[in-house]
C-alpha cells in the first residue's frame, strides 16, 4: 500500500484566513502577498481550502461560509463543517487565525441571526478561534463603504458582537481596519508583522 504524501510537509507556520462569501479575504490575500489565489466563477463553488507555500510558511484561505445564492443549504452546511474540521485538525500549527468581516454589513447579518435566535456562522468561527487559543486577528473589511463619522461606532458594536469590550481602540493588537478594494490593507500587515516579529519569525517579512 503507497504512503500517503503528506503535501504541507515541513510547513512550521500557517496563517489561516476565514470569513463569510463576498468578504474579500481572496483580495486581501492578493494585497497582502501579491499572488492570486485560485477562486470559483461564483460564491460558494470552492469547497476546498486554497494555498499559498513559501518556504515554511502556508498562507490558507478557507472556503467561504454562509447564505450564498444558488447554493443550498446541505452544501453550506458541508462548507462550515469542512472549515470546523480544518481548525480542529491543523490548530496545533495555526500561528495566526484572521477573521476576515464586512465591516458595512457585519452588524446587520448578525442581526438577521439573532432575531431568529440563531448564532451567526462568523461569530461561530471566531469562538472556535478562541477555544483553540489561537491567535487571532479581526480584519474589518470594506471600511471604505462607512461614513468617518461612524467608523468608531460601528466597530465599537462589531467588537461588542464579538465578545470584546468597546471601545474598539482597546483591542488595536487585534482589530485592522481594511479596505482591499482600495488595497489600503496597512493595520492588517502591521499586526501579522507584528507577531511573525513576536515569533521570532522576522524571515519571513519578505512575504509580505
Amino acid at each position: 500500500m503507497a504512503k500517503k504524501v503528506n503535501e504541507h510537509e515541513g510547513v512550521n507556520f500557517e496563517i489561516l484566513f476565514s470569513g463569510r462569501s463576498n468578504v474579500g479575504k481572496s483580495s486581501i490575500i492578493r494585497v497582502l502577498t501579491g499572488k492570486n489565489l485560485k477562486v470559483g466563477k461564483r460564491p460558494g463553488v470552492t469547497l476546498k481550502p486554497n494555498h499559498i507555500r513559501y518556504s515554511d510558511l502556508l498562507i490558507t484561505d478557507l472556503p467561504g461560509f454562509g447564505f450564498m445564492s444558488g447554493v443550498k443549504d446541505r452544501k453550506q452546511d458541508i462548507v462550515k463543517d469542512q472549515i470546523v474540521r480544518y481548525i480542529e485538525s491543523n490548530a496545533e500549527r495555526i500561528n495566526i487565525a484572521v477573521l476576515v468581516i464586512d465591516g458595512a454589513a457585519f452588524l446587520d447579518i448578525v442581526q438577521r441571526w439573532e432575531d431568529r435566535n440563531e448564532i451567526p456562522i462568523d461569530v461561530e468561527i471566531f469562538e472556535l478561534f478562541r477555544e483553540f487559543d489561537l491567535d487571532i486577528v479581526l480584519a474589518v473589511n470594506k471600511v471604505d463603504k462607512i461614513k468617518d463619522s461612524s467608523l468608531d461606532k460601528n466597530l465599537d458594536m462589531i467588537c461588542d458582537k464579538l465578545g470584546m469590550l468597546p471601545p474598539w481602540k482597546q483591542w488595536l493588537d487585534t482589530v485592522a481596519p481594511v479596505s482591499a478594494k482600495k488595497k489600503d490593507i496597512n493595520s492588517l500587515k502591521k499586526l501579522i508583522r507584528q507577531r511573525l516579529h513576536e515569533q521570532k519569525r522576522d524571515d519571513l517579512f519578505k512575504y509580505f
